[in-house]
């Protein structure tokens, strides 16, 4: 490193004398001019907010913002669909601690149709409750700022998906819970699980539950949809194949090289 800075000192030295006596002949200058350069670059880090050109300021927040939602469109679009929580074993929503006894005790008890109906539709209000995700997640983007946009390429494997729940999940949960508390009504969950809840709560020697389900299956949902923009999140920055435009070829590269 020290080496370094003396080799740049005597070649930045020369250039301030080459005005002064005369000199600065084009050749030979231009080749100094490239050498100093060189060796600035590897010295000094690159400072993203003095980058130019083809790789400017607004290329770097546009290429995230590209990045942020080709991940919200491929992954939580997959999750809106049936069986799009509930046939993807990386964000199934399986009942709270206290209902997996309820569930147990169903199944010994020859009710395993109804403990398996109502697993299906807390994860089918989940995907309901999805659809909601996106205008706020698209909110969330377009209001990223340059300094978000830097933090995030220089951040984390998972500084993205961060920066998108911090700001997005009070939006998102205010959505996701009447939205659920609808699904659960339209597709009869409240009345199934009713009905579980009853004929446990009926069964001897048990104590008594009466869980928040809405509550519950909203902040399972939430989790999903994060779980899932991290993993395309992790895809675009590990895998260069997963960067289908020439913006996020560019953009990523940066990153590459931190």
């Amino acid at each position: 490193m020290k080496k370094n800075i003396n080799f740049m000192k005597n070649k930045l030295f020369l250039l301030l004398l080459f005005p002064i006596f005369g000199f600065a002949q084009g050749g030979l200058l231009d080749q100094i001019k490239k050498d100093v350069q060189k060796e600035v670059q590897k010295v000094v880090p690159v400072d993203l907010n003095t980058l130019n050109g083809a790789t400017g300021n607004v290329d770097i927040a546009a290429g995230l913002k590209e990045a942020l939602n080709k991940g919200i469109e491929k992954q939580v679009t997959k999750l809106t669909a049936t069986d799009g929580f509930y046939k993807n074993e990386m964000v199934k929503i399986l009942l709270p601690e206290e209902l997996q006894k309820v569930d147990d005790a169903l199944r010994k008890a020859g009710l395993s149709s109804l403990a398996n109906k109502g697993l299906v539709m807390l994860n089918r209000a989940a995907e309901d409750a999805t659809k909601e995700a996106t205008p706020i997640f698209v909110d969330a983007v377009k209001n990223m700022s340059f300094t978000d946009a830097k933090n995030i390429l220089m951040g984390n494997e998972s500084a993205a998906t961060s920066y998108l729940q911090t700001n997005t999940t009070s939006q998102l949960y205010t959505k996701f819970n009447p939205v659920i508390k609808n699904s659960f009504t339209k597709v009869g969950a409240d009345k199934v699980w009713a009905t579980i809840i009853k004929k446990y709560n009926s069964l001897p020697m048990v104590k008594k539950v009466n869980p928040d389900l809405t509550d519950y299956t909203t902040n399972k949902a939430l989790e999903g949809v994060f779980k899932m923009i991290g993993v395309e999140e992790k895809n675009i920055r590990a895998d260069i194949k997963a960067r289908t435009t020439p913006l996020l070829q560019k953009v990523f590269a940066m990153q590459d090289k931190k």
